[in-house]
């Protein structure tokens, strides 16, 4: 840090030399592209087409600028800020542990759902493969295997575990790259033809839904504590994989789009793959389809090696019992944070469905941004620091207040009844904070803490019960829209 960092950073940052700094450049662009790209593009393509028409490539556009300051601040947070957690360190580190323990929590309940919810998904798409599994006994035994199966791989290492991500990340973009590159002969340019502008609207509308099919990059920066030199890989990975996202994305919706025209709004559920039947016939349909589970299955391979990390975080400042922070001592990696974790999310993907799954979407992403982004503020103005000389650009103070305001014309936008409940409670903990905390830093296990988990957990069973009402598909783009990987 610039200056003497208080104590409580810096045996958090003792705790954290015992893991192994082993994620470079190529493994966080890998994990943070598979974090975003998911599932979702293979629907997401029809969505905007049924609003803008031919001029849906152009939302793609407006979204990706957009993101460059939203990526921007988790670049500077991310190279001044080194503490395993990413978003909940970099809050933390700025606003203190009780602030940071909010930020932390709203971003553990959102993830281990959609997890549960995803790894329900892939069970129910290997049933279709394979009419053998999709028995309910066969069912829990595959879902098993995928968590199990991914805990030995992260229990191993980081390097295992991130290169397990950097191989389903191939695996999960090779459809996407075969309908690319083999569609994009097939085009047709009457297709993509538009006469007039589109109105402001409906095209921030559109931008809108594919913000939440381009964030991820928070669920990637979660193990920042074992990322090599983070001043410098996390920036350039930040950027490397905002630029090779935007462009399969908007390639994709080029060859949907000219290959279908104006049919491409008529295929809601699944209209890669009726594209793709279009010049590859059903060899074309069946392989996007499968696409989409492997998509399915590289998001898991992606949260189980960053989620559990957020454990580990909570374990090593106090808010769980440091049992949690083991290390283990031969791999040194968080063994009891990983299997903990696993073992939430089995429990979850038994007890419930897609739809009871699907909960504190778009209000709450847009909660965790908005707190990286004041965070991140606060980290320049107090030039804070960890490891080397952070990222830094003349003009750089200006970036997170636009992305703020961004952020709330965003919300404005998208909030339901619900998600306007969820920010309402959120950020009334956090203002609550000064009447709460005596001087200096509170513990975050002291007892308004441990109601505010009760708080949290109360809100996303609230929200469940408002997710059953939205449409299947809504749910997949909205709700996991980054998380279906």
């Amino acid at each position: 840090m610039a200056d003497e960092s208080p104590a409580w950073i810096q045996q958090e940052e003792r705790i954290d030399h015992q893991l192994v700094r082993g994620i470079g450049v190529p493994a966080l662009t890998a994990n943070i592209v598979s974090s975003t790209i998911g599932a979702g593009i293979f629907v997401i393509p029809a969505t905007v087409a049924k609003g803008l028409g031919s001029a849906a490539p152009l939302a793609f556009v407006c979204c990706a600028i957009a993101m460059v300051l939203f990526v921007t601040c988790f670049a500077i947070a991310g190279s001044r800020v080194s503490l395993t957690g990413g978003l909940y360190a970099y809050v933390e580190v700025a606003f203190g542990r009780y602030v940071g323990f909010l930020a932390g929590m709203l971003y553990f309940l959102t993830a281990i759902g959609a997890v549960a919810g995803v790894v329900n998904v892939l069970a129910n798409s290997v049933a279709l493969v394979v009419p053998l599994l999709g028995g309910p006994i066969m069912r829990i035994v595959v879902m098993f295997a995928v968590y199990a199966s991914l805990v030995l791989i992260n229990i191993r290492g980081v390097r295992q575990g991130a290169g397990a991500v950097t191989v389903i990340t191939v695996a999960k973009l090779l459809p996407l790259l075969l309908f690319i590159g083999v569609g994009i002969f097939f085009i047709h340019p009457t297709n993509l033809a538009w006469s007039s502008w589109p109105g402001s609207k409906s095209l921030g509308d559109a931008v809108i839904l594919l913000i939440f099919a381009f964030v991820g990059i928070e669920v990637a920066l979660i193990p920042s504590g074992e990322v090599k030199n983070p001043a410098r890989t996390v920036p350039r990975s930040a950027y490397l994989a905002l630029v090779v996202t935007t462009i399969i994305y908007l390639m994709i919706q080029l060859v949907a789009q000219g290959t279908l025209g104006g049919e491409l709004a008529k295929y809601p559920d699944a209209p890669l793959a009726e594209s793709a039947a279009k010049f590859l016939g059903n060899l074309g349909r069946t392989i996007l389809l499968a696409g989409a589970s492997i998509s399915a299955f590289g998001f898991v391979t992606s949260d189980i090696l960053s989620s559990p990390r957020m454990i580990f975080a909570f374990g090593r400042d106090g808010a769980l019992p440091q049992f949690f922070a083991h290390v283990h001592p031969r791999y040194r990696s968080p063994d009891v944070a990983i299997i903990t974790y696993a073992t939430l999310a089995f429990a979850l993907s038994l007890s419930g469905t897609f739809e009871q799954l699907a909960v504190l979407s778009n209000v709450a992403v847009l909660l965790m941004y908005l707190l990286c982004c004041a965070a991140c503020w606060i980290l320049v103005q107090r030039d804070v620091r960890s490891d080397g000389e952070p990222f830094s650009f003349p003009g750089m103070k200006i970036v997170p207040a636009l992305a703020i305001v961004g952020i709330f014309r965003a919300q404005v936008r998208c909030a339901s009844r619900a998600g306007k409940r969820v920010s309402i409670v959120v950020v009334g903990q956090a203002l609550r904070l000064p009447a709460l905390r005596p001087a200096g830093e509170a513990p975050p296990y002291s007892w308004f803490v441990r109601v505010d988990w009760w708080t949290l957990a109360a809100i996303r069973v609230y929200s469940c019960g408002h997710a059953r009402q939205l449409p299947r598909r809504v749910l997949f783009v909205s709700a996991f829209p980054k998380r279906f990987d």
